[in-house]
């Protein structure tokens, strides 16, 4: 499996607006590899609040196809030039390979 995670630093009071962004329906809903996206907010410091989004793939390769998708390239074509929002403090980006992967009871169906 492979994982690619985008940590959001967010000014206080916007993440919900980060979170309306990951829920719609997009063209990589239907992207054949594309195991799941969580999106994961934290709202304990009283500064800012930090954006998670989780994006797992079958394989790094899924991954690629994905990158080099014409809708992923479309996306970034309709948004060259344009600034991020003004929200958003910082972003990081991180690629993972997952080694090991653990089913826990509550996905097995056991009570």
């Amino acid at each position: 499996m492979f994982v690619m995670t985008r940590t959001m630093i967010i000014e206080k009071g916007n993440s919900d607006k980060v979170l309306a962004r990951f829920s719609a329906e997009s063209p990589i809903d239907q992207m054949d590899g594309l195991v799941d996206i969580s999106v994961m907010i934290n709202r304990q410091s009283k500064e800012h609040e930090e954006v998670i989004v989780v994006i797992r793939w079958e394989s790094q390769e899924a991954w690629k196809n994905w990158e080099k998708s014409e809708a992923h390239i479309q996306g970034h074509r309709n948004s060259k030039g344009q600034q991020p929002p003004s929200f958003i403090i910082s972003t990081t980006v991180n690629m993972y390979d997952a080694q090991v992967v653990k089913k826990g009871k509550a996905f097995l169906g056991g009570a």
